[in-house]
């Protein structure tokens, strides 16, 4: 029998709207909003799911 490792990767999103004077300061605004705890993602903002599985030997540990 084969044996996997499989990755299972979910996606939240959440649009906000920054006023900045370049994509990088808008990016960083956010970016520290979110490090603060200000913006806070949950299931509800759940946009989908991706499985990635790769096969491995026991013995080897081979991938």
């Amino acid at each position: 029998m084969n044996h996997y490792d499989v990755t299972i990767r979910e996606t939240l999103e959440v649009k906000m709207k920054v006023a900045a004077n370049s994509r990088e300061e808008a990016e960083q605004f956010a970016r520290n909003q979110w490090k603060r705890g200000e913006v806070v993602l949950d299931a509800s903002h759940f946009t989908g799911v991706e499985f990635h599985a790769k096969r491995y030997s026991r013995d080897r540990g081979e991938r």
